[in-house]
């Protein structure tokens, strides 16, 4: 089975570390220890599966996952690497 590379873009890295962050000052070290599950069992999924997430309504080239009622991750797929683009706050405004 093909498996495809992860690749982090500085804003999906940076978004990442917000959220946590954010989960951390509202909630407990548990459940941001079970945001990160979810994401890195995400991850594993997409290393097999690429169009796991279905395309963004707003913009066709992204890809967007939704991790947990709060928040998504948005990528895309480029030559068979997988770009994470950005976390973000479901119940936000982003244009994803």
């Amino acid at each position: 089975m093909k498996q495809y590379l992860i690749s982090w873009s500085p804003q999906a890295e940076e978004t990442y570390l917000n959220t946590l962050s954010q989960i951390l000052e509202k909630w407990t070290i548990k459940e941001a220890e079970d945001f990160e599950a979810k994401v890195e069992s995400l991850l594993e999924k997409l290393k097999t599966q690429k169009h796991l997430c279905p395309p963004s309504s707003k913009q066709k080239n992204l890809r967007r996952c939704v991790i947990a009622p709060q928040a998504s991750l948005v990528y895309q797929i480029k030559n068979d690497v997988i770009e994470l683009a950005a976390f973000f706050d479901n119940r936000s405004d982003h244009q994803y």
